[in-house]
């Protein structure tokens, strides 16, 4: 069966490219509206694995929003965009090339991120929805069809056997089975595919893997995700399970989500015979998204209510002492107290807790130690969880964006003042120090623990860093930061406001920040959204104080809030790799402005 073809003229499209984070091209295409200069609306398309924007020219046609720009990109590895086909470095590098797109677009069109809107395709709509829990762009809507949270792979045990092919071969590639047949009942769509040359049918194997992990986390932590959403689904999905859809679906907290599920459909709805339908429902439901409000909920007492905080008071309260979770982490934390002091780490996270500047510096210098080949052995492993390797991303993501808010600032002809308020030893601004010789800067490093600021102090005296001052100060009292003088251009808290579940304290210290930096200045401030280990931290680690380190995480729009409340504007955010950590730019606003 084959739908006709719309009878209105035919929309063209314009070709660009933009380099992308990394410097890489990426190719997209734009449909202007029927008046460019009396619109700041913009809907982004996000194609499925193997294809590309040009597919996307029926849907525009059918969806007659001619009031708004259109945008549909190809993916690294895809369509015209340059690259190995069906190929990335990670699923994270393509999360972070979406955020960077979205930025171009904003900067390229004048279009604020708040009217913008997307709809996303299968592995598309994983990727999307991981940028949005991660990023937390200010969006308008978002459209999911048959998002591929679970591939349907029909091979027993396909996922280890991956994984060790994986191992064993760092870039290698899969051909996928789906024929065109597979998706759409569509006569003249099968043709097309089959006959489309820019169709790629390999796919990495890593990058399938790491969207399976992906995957794992969002439907974990959906209620992260707050945008309007609508999500279609196909009910006869040869390619996709529809069980995690409706899953991820049902956590999320959007206070506007919809879920349509058609029937008879295969896996590309937009490109089925009665596709009318789906792309009637979407533009309803881009209309409406566009004629209300683009506010999101308030997430600024969080810490009083919501998942997060019901998840922290979970891990607090003890465990039935002969469940099979008590005796699991009681054995956990048996051996870590035991067998697991022949790590250098583990001993020291015993001694001054797992979550003190000591400890992480030695999770940052990244060297096994401890007693005896085994105790290294065992040190490897400690320095290899997921959350350490974390953090150790987090470094260079907060290096990053130092690095970027250092020449901001000395490019608009102000001094270059940093300030870290919860330092430890402050290895990651001294390595950073490095890479911008050339910039006269002056650094003030604060923090409670008096040994963490002597090893600072050490470290910088190695390094012969006569411009880096260290000093004992709390993070979280606010007139002890507000009066700053002179005033800091640049800000850092790292690693801090994670370890506090209670949100007054957080404020209280980012308003003495905006009191302390200069207008303008800039904040780096980090975050930590998810943690696959939180229960086992929480059960079987102590933190600084001796206690057990239960953590709250905070989702990105609650972290972001708490630094509008106190006078920033956020610039951007990068995520590591495993979505645990996240760091942020922004810029202090004048409040009356």
């Amino acid at each position: 069966m084959t739908t006709q073809a719309p009878t209105k003229p035919s929309v063209t499209s314009t070709e660009h490219t933009f380099k992308s984070w990394n410097g890489k091209e990426i190719f997209y295409r734009a449909w202007s509206p029927r008046r460019p200069s009396e619109t700041n609306k913009a809907l982004l398309l996000f194609h499925r694995g193997h294809e590309h924007s040009g597919r996307f020219q029926d849907f525009v046609e059918r969806l007659g929003l001619e009031d708004y720009w259109i945008f549909a990109w190809d993916a690294r590895g895809h369509g015209r965009t340059e690259g190995e086909r069906g190929y990335a470095e990670s699923f994270a590098a393509l999360v972070r090339d979406v955020d960077a797109y979205v930025r171009h677009l904003e900067h390229q069109y004048d279009v604020p991120q708040r009217n913008m809107a997307v709809v996303a395709n299968s592995i598309g709509a994983v990727l999307v929805s991981a940028w949005v829990h991660d990023y937390a762009p200010a969006i308008r809507a978002l459209v999911l069809t048959t998002p591929a949270l679970r591939v349907k792979l029909y091979v027993p045990l396909a996922i280890p056997a991956l994984r060790l092919l994986n191992k064993v071969r760092r870039k290698s590639f899969v051909k996928s089975y789906v024929l065109p047949t597979m998706l759409t009942h569509d006569d003249d769509m099968i043709r097309d595919y089959a006959a489309d040359p820019l169709v790629a049918r390999d796919i990495a194997v890593n990058v399938l893997l790491e969207m399976h992990d992906a995957s794992t986390r969002l439907m974990a932590d959906a209620s992260a995700i707050c945008v309007p959403t609508l999500m279609l689904s196909g009910g006869s999905d040869w390619v996709v399970r529809q069980r995690p859809q409706k899953a991820f679906f049902d956590d999320l907290t959007s206070p506007v989500k919809e879920f349509e599920r058609y029937d008879d459909f295969y896996h590309s709805v937009l490109q089925e015979h009665d596709r009318d339908r789906p792309i009637a429902r979407i533009r309803t439901f881009l209309e409406q998204a566009f004629a209300q409000p683009s506010e999101p909920p308030s997430l600024v007492d969080a810490d009083q209510r919501g998942y997060t905080k019901q998840a922290a008071d979970a891990l607090r309260r003890p465990l039935f002492p002969l469940s099979p979770r008590a005796l699991y982490y009681g054995g956990m934390k048996l051996v870590l107290k035991t067998l697991g002091r022949m790590s250098a780490g583990v001993r020291l996270g015993w001694r001054t807790g797992f979550s003190s500047g000591e400890s992480l510096d030695h999770v940052y210098r990244d060297q096994a130690r401890g007693w005896s080949p085994l105790g290294r052995m065992a040190d490897r492993l400690y320095l290899n969880s997921p959350g350490w390797i974390g953090i150790r991303q987090r470094k260079l993501l907060v290096e990053e964006l130092l690095l970027q808010a250092v020449r901001d600032i000395d490019a608009s002809g102000k001094p270059v003042r940093i300030l870290d308020i919860a330092s430890g030893p402050g290895r990651y601004v001294l390595d950073a120090i490095r890479r911008f010789p050339d910039i006269e800067f002056s650094a003030l490093l604060r923090d409670l623990d008096e040994p963490a600021l002597a090893r600072g102090r050490a470290i910088a005296a190695e390094r012969g860093l006569e411009n880096v001052a260290f000093e004992r100060g709390d993070a979280l009292d606010e007139q002890s930061l507000a009066g700053m003088n002179p005033q800091p251009t640049v800000a850092i808290v790292s690693g801090l406001y994670e370890l506090i579940p209670d949100n007054p304290p957080i404020l209280a210290s980012l308003r003495g920040l905006a009191a302390a930096l200069e207008k303008d200045g800039l904040l780096i401030y980090t975050n930590q959204p998810w943690h696959p280990q939180q229960e086992l931290i929480a059960r079987a680690l102590v933190g600084i104080d001796g206690e057990p380190w239960v953590m709250r995480c905070r989702t990105q729009v609650e972290m972001d809030q708490l630094v509008a409340a106190a006078g920033f504007e956020k610039l951007r955010t990068l995520a590591t790799d495993n979505g645990i950590f996240t760091v942020s730019l922004a810029r202090r606003v004048d409040s009356n402005s």
